[in-house]
């Protein structure tokens, strides 16, 4: 766990304690934005999707990501500020032998849904990726498929938690630049969430998502030439489910601890093979 720092309010000047988040690298090692406490917080007064993250190296593995930027609301006036963080620099050495430049490195494209390996009831997965790899040599020849780390949840305590948990879990399974599309949003509880080859939609309400959002997102899927893939947080009505079967579309269940689960066969199949 990461220590407290005291951060200043530029509003009414009082300090709040904040408690540096740390997030999981796909390597497995944690990764902790580096704040700037040298720079003075800045109050956020309009949110933008490309601002709310932030460029992260881990340091075990060099990797590049992108994080939520960190932010701390004041206890005394409630003001919203933004932390800076050091920007990312190359690192002495990069591009040497031993110490290769860094750079994002792709997720893989068909990841196995347990990173710790196979167990028990997951002889269906571990045939079908033999089947797909082997080349009459036999399993015992078969090249090992790449292995996805586990994911870790962020505890979500708002609608907004439930947004970036959404985002992170949409990564992990191999999408690559999950955003919130920018323009003016559409009039509905949900939210947006695109990347290539995705439509996405995150219900945060504590209502159960129905067969009109079900349906909403085929159609913008389908439009799209794009797998559309649906989170809620209150689960689903009877008649969503059953729609959702007939076109195919993944459903996940979020609870407050963050960890999607899938709640349909699409889902099932979508964490299975990833992306």
């Amino acid at each position: 766990m990461a220590e407290a720092v005291p951060v200043r309010c530029p509003a009414c000047l009082r300090e709040n304690g904040y408690t540096v988040p740390v997030f999981p690298c796909a390597c497995g090692s944690p990764v902790v934005p580096p704040l700037d406490l040298t720079a003075e917080p800045l109050p956020l007064t309009r949110r933008t999707w490309s601002e709310t993250w932030v460029a992260v190296r881990c340091g075990a593995c060099g990797r590049e990501g992108e994080w939520p930027h960190p932010e701390v609301g004041c206890a005394s006036c409630g003001t919203v500020v933004r932390i800076p963080v050091h920007p990312l620099t190359p690192e002495p050495g990069a591009g040497s032998p031993g110490h290769p430049p860094h750079r994002p490195r792709p997720t893989p494209a068909h990841p196995t849904p347990d990173a710790s390996g196979p167990g028990p009831g997951q002889g269906r997965s571990q045939g079908r990726g033999a089947a797909v790899g082997g080349t009459g040599a036999g399993p015992d020849h078969a090249s090992p498929p790449a292995r996805r780390p586990a994911f870790r949840p962020l505890t979500i305590r708002t609608a907004r938690d439930a947004v970036t948990t959404a985002a992170l879990y949409l990564r992990w399974l191999g999408f690559q630049d999950v955003r919130q599309p920018d323009g003016r949003p559409v009039p509905s509880a949900a939210v947006d969430l695109r990347a290539p080859g995705l439509v996405a939609q995150v219900d945060p309400t504590t209502a159960p998502a129905g067969l009109r959002a079900v349906e909403c997102v085929w159609l913008n899927g389908l439009t799209s030439c794009a797998t559309s893939v649906y989170f809620a947080l209150a689960g689903y009505t009877d008649e969503a489910r059953i729609r959702a079967d007939d076109l195919g579309i993944p459903l996940f269940v979020m609870d407050l601890t963050g960890m999607p689960q899938p709640v349909n066969d699409p889902a099932d199949e979508l964490l299975g093979t990833g992306a």
